[in-house]
């Protein structure tokens, strides 16, 4: 008898995983800059539907265990926020090889636990480039999620994104630019800071600074949000 997906090991869901997988959408994946390392070749609905709402902390260790690609964003998506520890994304954290595996554990789980905001200021001065991105997704998770969350918030994270402006890193500089257009674009207070924010950036001179203000000013724009 064919095992329900919520009773499903880790173990087992990775051999799904498996059958998920093929060579054209792996080199797909490779091709927008994913690691091809562990990497099994699924697509992320495909992903989602061995989550299936699924809520199982001790789960979502076992399938990051395993070291496949899939499997750990697997595992963001069945994990509970509400356990997560500190401790626990700072190990994951430290694993993170590939922008899609840090991106969807920052949207899936990271910028859903209480300890984000702690994590963005500790990670925004990290010298790995994975894990400093990291702090600057879970900026633009939460702009983009949290509906809850106060404007000081998002006020005390533009400092951050002014300070780190210069890293010429690709994936750090585009993940300080998507946190930046997020905060904008949550509302006309914040986006009044963003734009403000924008010309600090662009009066530091550095070259990846620059990019981030204009590409950001430029959707500000197309969005209708101007300096007053």
């Amino acid at each position: 008898m064919t095992k329900s997906i919520e009773t499903l090991t880790a173990g087992q869901l990775v051999e799904k995983l498996i059958a998920f997988g093929t060579p054209e959408h792996l080199e797909g994946m490779v091709q927008y800059g994913i690691s091809a390392n562990n990497t099994l070749g699924v697509s992320i609905p495909n992903i989602r539907s061995l989550a299936r709402g699924r809520r199982d902390h001790r789960l979502a260790h076992d399938l990051w265990a395993t070291g496949y690609h899939e499997a750990r964003i697997l595992a963001a998506f069945v994990d509970d926020p509400t356990m997560v520890t500190p401790e626990q994304m700072d190990a994951w954290a430290a694993d993170f090889d590939s922008w899609d595996v840090c991106d969807q554990v920052c949207i899936a789980l990271f910028g859903k636990t209480p300890h984000a905001v702690r994590k963005v200021k500790e990670w925004s001065t990290r010298t790995e480039e994975f894990v400093k991105r990291a702090a600057f997704a879970i900026m633009a998770v939460m702009a983009w999620q949290d509906k809850k969350a106060v404007d000081e918030i998002f006020l005390q994270f533009l400092p951050i994104i002014i300070r780190e402006s210069g890293d010429e890193r690709n994936y750090v500089k585009k993940g300080i630019n998507w946190a930046l257009r997020q905060i904008g674009k949550r509302n006309p207070v914040l986006g009044q800071a963003a734009i403000k924010s924008c010309c600090e950036i662009q009066a530091l001179g550095t070259r990846a600074g620059k990019w981030i203000a204009a590409d950001a000013l430029r959707e500000f724009s197309n969005k209708g949000i101007v300096d007053s």
